[in-house]
């Protein structure tokens, strides 16, 4: 099964044009070399795709794979062929590092579907952010999902204030202002913590010049989704 997705012009003066308004033509010189952008050229033509289709792609995945019938498309020979040549994923996801919320999986993707960034409590840091404007400015995402979970250790840890040793702490001190804007609210506090931290990530999302020109250009859409490690479905955080 073969998903048809965006094509989109990536010539040095489209690049240029978007960037002088967005993160300036001195950045992305350095950032995207003749020899990336040629690459990316290769990719197969495609259909385009609208931000709501993307997500709309994403939940019936997730539906799939919570109903247990999972098509797991895009997985065979000749897609492994196709995408060497060049790929054009129709979505982003930001999410944790746990092991058991593999993406391309619990969205029941293929090669080629899905641009992924994972760290441990899916915070959006600067080398986040960088990948993820690359991914829809450049690879042509239509969504971008940053996908948290339940009983998310990352978040629990900084909801207890745990002493950790080496960088772990980082991921800690990033959390902690979603933990402490999720304090008083009814409800279980590690599952709002852990919803309180994917709103401030997509804030923090949104913050990128790159990625707000996209979407105020209706190229692009940003989201929340919960993911329930005992049923695997994917709930929309707003």
């Amino acid at each position: 099964m073969s998903r048809q997705h965006p094509q989109i012009n990536l010539s040095r003066r489209t690049l240029f044009k978007f960037s002088a308004g967005a993160i300036g033509t001195g950045v992305l010189t350095a950032g995207l070399s003749s020899n990336l952008l040629a690459a990316e050229k290769k990719a197969p033509v495609e259909d385009d795709i609208s931000p709501d289709k993307a997500l709309q792609e994403l939940l019936e995945g997730n539906r799939r794979f919570v109903a247990a019938k999972r098509r797991n498309p895009n997985q065979t020979q000749s897609r492994l062929v196709e995408v060497a040549k060049g790929q054009k994923p129709f979505a982003s996801i930001l999410g944790c590092a746990d092991s058991r919320v593999p993406s391309e999986i619990v969205f029941d993707q293929g090669l080629g579907d899905l641009f992924v960034c994972r760290i441990a409590g899916n915070i959006a840091t600067t080398q986040q952010i960088g990948s993820l404007e690359f991914g829809s400015l450049v690879l042509g995402t239509k969504v971008i999902m940053v996908v948290g979970h339940e009983r998310c250790g990352a978040v629990d840890a900084a909801l207890k204030g745990a002493e950790v040793p080496g960088q772990i702490g980082s991921l800690l001190e990033a959390i902690k202002p979603s933990v402490e804007s999720s304090k008083g609210k009814a409800g279980d506090k590690l599952e709002n913590a852990c919803k309180a931290n994917i709103l401030a990530q997509i804030e923090k999302l949104k913050s990128s010049s790159v990625l707000s020109e996209l979407i105020k250009a209706e190229k692009l859409k940003i989201v929340g989704g919960y993911y329930d490690l005992d049923t695997g479905k994917i709930s929309i955080v707003s």
